[in-house]
């Protein structure tokens, strides 16, 4: 998987689902965190080209990209 999303460090606030240059990117609205957010999640991994926006638009470093 290019990119892991630590969930209980997500606080929902979507700036790395308009970072994403593929739209792969959404709040799983069908989960939520231990803080009672709706957590980031990757639709597609294949997809994925680990281009690293979405972590660098992370406010809460919740995302780690692996190349």
């Amino acid at each position: 998987m290019p990119v892991k999303f630590e969930e209980e460090r997500c606080k929902g606030c979507g700036l790395c689902v308009q970072a994403c240059p593929r739209g792969l990117i959404s709040l799983n609205h069908g989960r939520v965190n231990t803080s009672g957010f709706y957590p980031a999640m990757l639709s597609d991994a294949e997809k994925c080209t680990s281009c690293g926006l979405c972590a660098l638009m992370c406010p809460d470093t919740a995302i780690v990209v692996y190349e």
